[in-house]
């Protein structure tokens, strides 16, 4: 039986539409109580009523209205009200920090034409990157969070290295850096709502974030750079361009799927981390 007095935590939202042309939202929760997952429906009229601020990933709410299934695991939310209101994200000057520590690496690598190719995109999309998400659902879903995932990565990396017989400093911290960087394009995320949802003009020209990385780095002649990029997701059915299943692959198609996936499960993946 479920516990009605529960607050339960947000943990994704996002908004479609109804078979009628009626918009719908979902919202999944966690109860606070015991972890259990909550999937809910709302309608069009609750949605019209309810301050979108309220669904944004990590505030603690209350279900003020409600009907729920008979195995308690979903429900119909009428009314709910905000007990806690999360962060949205990274502060300015975290994000200002992390960029920072991005660039500075950047700065220091001893190989100009990658110094150069990196540090030109960085730079030229320095706006969007510091509040840009690094996923919709799964990880590191607020502002700045592909900042944090990126430095995560960059700090794993370089804890690492020293035991990477073969493997180039420069080239891995650039596939580190570029591997995200169409998630600057493929996600919009609302700075005062926290809310996070795909950008479909970028979905219109482009297959995925990992697609887009692989021809920047192929586009400047970095063949290797590319290749760790289209292969950081693992699997094709998880997005990859290589799929780490294939045989007699070198030993560098699989470095940045293994440091991206720490940083994914292990690093400050929620917003209730920062």
């Amino acid at each position: 039986m479920i516990d009605l007095n529960a607050n339960y935590r947000v943990v994704n939202f996002s908004t479609g539409d109804t078979k009628a042309g009626t918009k719908m939202g979902k919202l999944q929760l966690k109860n606070m109580n015991d972890e259990s997952v909550l999937n809910c429906i709302l309608w069009e009229e609750a949605l019209n009523r309810i301050d979108a601020k309220i669904f944004r990933t990590g505030n603690v709410v209350y279900l003020t209205e409600a009907r729920y299934n008979e195995k308690f695991n979903n429900c119909l939310v009428s009314e709910l009200e905000l007990v806690e209101e999360a962060k949205t994200g990274l502060t300015e000057q975290e994000q200002n920090e992390k960029y920072k520590q991005i660039v500075d690496t950047i700065n220091s690598f001893e190989r100009e034409d990658l110094k150069k190719f990196t540090l030109e995109i960085i730079e030229k999309n320095e706006t969007q990157l510091k509040i840009a998400p690094a996923a919709k659902y799964m990880h590191h879903n607020y502002v700045g969070g592909l900042l944090q995932h990126t430095t995560e990565c960059i700090e794993i990396a370089e804890t690492i290295l020293p035991k990477l017989n073969g493997m180039e400093r420069d080239e891995l911290l650039c596939a580190l850096i570029l591997h995200d960087i169409g998630k600057v394009f493929e996600y919009t995320i609302d700075i005062e709502t926290g809310l996070i949802d795909f950008n479909e003009d970028f979905r219109k020209d482009w297959i995925t974030h990992s697609q887009y990385g692989y021809s920047l780095a192929m586009n400047n002649g970095q063949k290797k750079i590319a290749k760790m990029i289209a292969a950081h997701h693992g699997r094709t059915e998880w997005g990859a361009i290589v799929d780490l299943g294939e045989k007699d692959l070198e030993p560098f198609y699989y470095i940045v799927h293994h440091i991206d996936d720490i940083s994914a499960r292990f690093g400050k993946i929620n917003i209730s981390q920062i």
